[in-house]
């Protein structure tokens, strides 16, 4: 068991300065210019020059320290987005980047690192630009100031480029004092626990493991918690299939509220 937990830390340790690294990277491909825009699946769907170098950056790095990944023959399964929010990053909404890693063991979300490569942008020319914040579970997350939404509002964070009737109709159940519509699961997550919204929820098959392993971590480390919109815990094994087909729900605090508004039509039309 102590093997296992020096390793698990090792990695949290390369994740956490691959991360940094992507970052940079991310900044760099911006300040270049050339964004080398392609479209994935459809217009709303898109990678860049940024996308590519990072993955190709957090990947090799991480190969070369952990080749098998494996603990006392049980597998680790690392999940990378090396740009949450390429659409919004093509578009200048910069607060809404951020670079992912989430680490998973036995199937369940154990550690994940944040990184906000433009955190601090909109401080001036002279601003120190990014942050990186991680978590363990068991141990807590850090990098941040963990705040509260106020209390006795229903603030809801949802997609800003993935609406649909379902997305709609499920925040509208909510009952919502107010919508905000942004970019990155990462950067959802980030207003949750820092007082900005009090429910991430996301009525489509849209969003995938590796949007949501860190960020589960982090959440779930402070008190938090992420399920599909039926409730159930996000699996996270190498054979799980990548989609979540059942959505995202997400808080900082009364989860049980949240999951009980949504529809009988929303959960029918997301099956896990």
């Amino acid at each position: 068991m102590a093997s296992s937990h020096t390793v698990l830390m090792r990695l949290v340790a390369s994740a956490y300065s691959v991360a940094q690294k992507a970052g940079t990277i991310v900044r760099r491909v911006l300040a270049e210019g050339d964004l080398g825009i392609v479209e994935k699946t459809c217009a709303t769907d898109l990678q860049t020059k940024a996308d590519r170098l990072a993955q190709m950056s957090i990947c090799s790095s991480l190969a070369r320290k952990f080749p098998k990944l494996t603990i006392i023959g049980e597998e680790l399964v690392v999940w990378v987005d090396p740009l949450d929010g390429t659409k919004e990053y093509t578009e200048g909404l910069l607060d809404n980047v951020t670079v992912l890693i989430g680490i998973a063991y036995e199937g369940k979300a154990i550690a994940g690192v944040i990184n906000q490569p433009y955190y601090n942008y909109q401080a001036g020319p002279d601003a120190v630009l990014g942050r990186t914040i991680w978590g363990v579970l068991g141990l807590g997350a850090f990098g941040f100031q963990l705040k509260e939404a106020p209390a006795g509002k229903h603030i809801i964070t949802t997609t800003r480029s993935h609406g649909s009737k379902l997305v709609t109709d499920c925040v509208t159940a909510m009952n919502p004092d107010d919508v905000l519509r942004v970019g990155g699961a990462g950067n959802k997550i980030i207003q949750l626990i820092e007082g900005k919204a009090s429910a991430y929820v996301f009525a489509s098959p849209g969003c995938k493991k590796w949007d949501t392993c860190a960020p589960e971590v982090i959440l779930h480390a402070v008190g938090g918690k992420l399920t599909d919109i039926h409730g159930n815990a996000l699996q996270y094994n190498k054979e799980v299939k990548h989609m979540n087909s059942a959505g995202v729900l997400a808080t900082l605090r009364n989860h049980n509220y949240y999951a009980s508004r949504v529809p009988e039509s929303v959960k029918s039309a997301l099956v896990p």
